[in-house]
């Protein structure tokens, strides 16, 4: 990893500041935890994977390895710019979002495909274990099983989607809003 990736993995230009770091690592961690998806596996391993790189990122930046040619030049560039300037800020935290924003939405198509296996298995679980179950006995009775057993392990992948599903949206609504907030705020600069 160099300073580059760690910065775009915070969503920062190259002339952030330890502060700008700092800010955006703690605004990105509360966004991607695992523990936010803890009623889905999947995401949750999704979600481990990119907080380990933020993680990552943070440790090679404030660990030295990732700051500019050294210190003093770093400094004094900050000096003479001045810092990061509100704009760029605010710029740094609306690539965040929308970093945040895109991987929230690949992990809603997932839960929205399980969902969709989930209906399938529960309907054709259904259809077979109808025609299936009027004869009690035997091979039929055995399908009329394994089919009511599908059809119930589809409810269960439906309702547990579907819980999914509405906290992402509650995350991508989160996530819209502090982005048309940051949005307002860059217009009034």
């Amino acid at each position: 990893m160099n300073r580059l990736e760690a910065l775009r993995i915070l969503g920062l230009d190259e002339d952030a500041t330890i502060d700008d770091i700092k800010t955006a690592y703690k605004e990105t961690a509360q966004i991607l935890h695992p523990d936010r998806f803890a009623t889905n596996k999947k995401l949750q391993e999704r979600a481990t994977e990119q907080f380990k790189n933020l993680q990552e990122a943070y440790e090679y930046l404030t660990s030295g390895k990732g700051s500019k040619a050294t210190r003093a030049a770093s400094s004094s560039n900050s000096q003479r710019s001045g810092g990061y300037s509100a704009a760029s800020q605010l710029e740094a935290r609306l690539a965040g979002i929308a970093a945040a924003r895109t991987q929230l939405v690949a992990q809603r198509d997932v839960v929205l495909d399980e969902r969709r296996n989930g209906m399938l298995m529960a309907g054709i679980g259904a259809i077979v274990a109808l025609f299936t179950g009027r004869r009690p006995f035997g091979l039929f009775g055995i399908v009329a099983a394994i089919a009511s057993a599908a059809t119930v392990w589809g409810i269960v992948s439906i309702v547990s989607a579907q819980r999914t599903l509405s906290n992402l949206d509650t995350h991508i609504q989160e996530l819209n809003a502090e982005q048309r907030r940051i949005s307002d705020e860059l217009d009034d600069l």
